[in-house]
C-alpha cells in the first residue's frame, strides 16, 4: 500500500479548556455521504481525556465543518472504571444506533492505572451517547489483568468480531512504569456479552525491542482483513505497524506493507501513531496521530497506490 500524507488536519488549542492538550485516537466515522465526523479523546490541561468529535469534508478532509464544543462521552462517575479519562475504541451502526465502543482509564493505588473497555449508545446519529451501564462490558479477566480495551470491531457472519489489547504487567524504563500489552481477537453474539476469553492474534517483537503492540484496528479490503496498530520500543519508538489475515484470527505481520512513514520534519516527523482507515468519495483516507501521543493533532493520507 501506499499513503500520499496530505497534511495536519486539528491542532489542539492549549487553551486550558477540556480540548486544550491533545486530540488522541482519532477515529474517522462516516457521518453521512458528506462528512467524515473523526471522533477523538481530547485531553484537558490534566491529560484527561473526554470524547469529542470534528466533522470534516468528505471530498476535502483539511476543511474543517464543525467542532464538538461538549463532550459526547465525558469522564464516568467517581470511583467508576473510567472516572480518570476516556479514550476511542472503535464505532458500529446497529439498527438505527451507533455503539460506541471506548476505554475508561481508572487511577489505583497499586498500579499506574486500569483500562478497561464500555459501551455508550446513540440514538441521536452520534450527536450524543448514553452508557450501557457505568461498569465494563469487558472488565479484567486473568488473560489481560491491567488492560483489557477494545479497539476495533466489525459486524459479519452473524456476529460482532472485536480486536482489542491485553495488558498483564509493566516496562520500566529509566525508572517510569509504561504499559506491556499485546493483541487478542473475541467474538459476540450481540456485541455486548462475552461468553470466554479471546485468542492471541499478535504478540511483542522482542527482537525489535517491543513491549508494547496495541490500538488494533482491523478492516477488509478485498476480502482480506487488514490490521492497522501502534507498537512501543524501549528506544522511544512510537510507531504503526501492519499485518494481514484471511481469517482475522491468524496474521501475517510486515509492517513494510503499511506504506507511511515518518516526515523529515514537522508534526509527525517523531511519531506515527493510530491510524484509522475510512472510505468515502470513493478514495481511502488513513487519519493518524503524530507526535507525542496527540498533542500536536492529528492529520490524514490518502490511499494512492495498491
Amino acid at each position: 500500500m501506499k499513503w500520499e500524507k496530505k497534511g495536519l488536519v486539528y491542532t489542539p488549542p492549549k487553551d486550558g479548556s477540556w480540548r486544550d492538550n491533545s486530540a488522541l485516537t482519532p477515529t474517522a466515522f462516516l457521518l453521512d455521504e458528506n462528512t467524515i465526523r473523526v471522533y477523538t479523546s481530547f485531553r484537558d490541561t490534566q491529560g484527561i481525556g473526554r470524547i469529542g468529535f470534528i466533522d470534516v469534508d468528505a471530498n476535502n478532509p483539511l476543511k474543517i465543518i464543525k467542532v464538538s464544543q461538549k463532550p459526547v462521552l465525558d469522564i464516568g462517575k467517581d470511583g467508576m472504571f473510567d472516572d480518570n479519562g476516556v479514550i476511542l475504541g472503535d464505532l458500529i451502526r446497529v439498527c438505527n444506533k451507533i455503539y460506541m465502543y471506548y476505554v475508561g482509564f481508572q487511577l489505583v493505588k497499586k498500579s499506574k492505572f486500569l483500562a478497561y473497555s464500555g459501551l455508550a449508545i446513540s440514538n441521536d446519529n452520534g450527536e450524543t451517547f448514553k452508557r450501557y451501564k457505568n461498569t465494563p462490558i469487558m472488565d479484567r479477566e486473568d488473560e489481560a489483568l491491567y488492560i483489557r480495551a477494545i479497539h476495533s470491531a466489525i459486524y459479519e457472519d452473524n456476529k460482532f468480531k472485536f480486536w482489542y489489547a491485553t495488558g498483564s504487567g509493566w516496562e520500566d524504563i529509566n525508572g517510569i512504569d509504561f504499559p506491556q500489552y499485546d493483541i487478542n481477537y473475541i467474538e459476540s453474539e450481540d456485541g455486548i456479552h462475552f461468553k470466554e476469553n479471546g485468542i492471541k492474534c499478535i504478540k511483542n517483537n522482542k527482537n525489535n525491542l517491543e513491549y508494547r503492540i496495541g490500538r488494533p484496528r482491523a478492516y477488509k479490503r478485498n476480502d482480506l482483513y487488514i490490521m492497522n496498530f501502534t507498537y512501543g520500543t524501549t528506544d522511544g519508538r512510537y510507531i504503526a505497524g501492519q499485518a494481514t489475515s484471511s481469517d482475522g484470527i491468524n496474521w501475517n505481520r510486515d509492517d513494510s506493507e503499511l506504506g507511511i512513514e515518518l516526515s523529515k520534519e514537522g508534526w509527525d516527523s517523531i511519531h506515527l501513531s493510530y491510524p484509522s482507515i475510512i472510505v468515502a468519495k470513493n478514495k481511502t483516507y488513513m487519519f493518524y496521530n503524530g507526535n507525542n501521543m496527540g498533542q500536536d493533532g492529528f492529520g490524514y493520507a490518502e490511499l494512492v497506490g495498491e
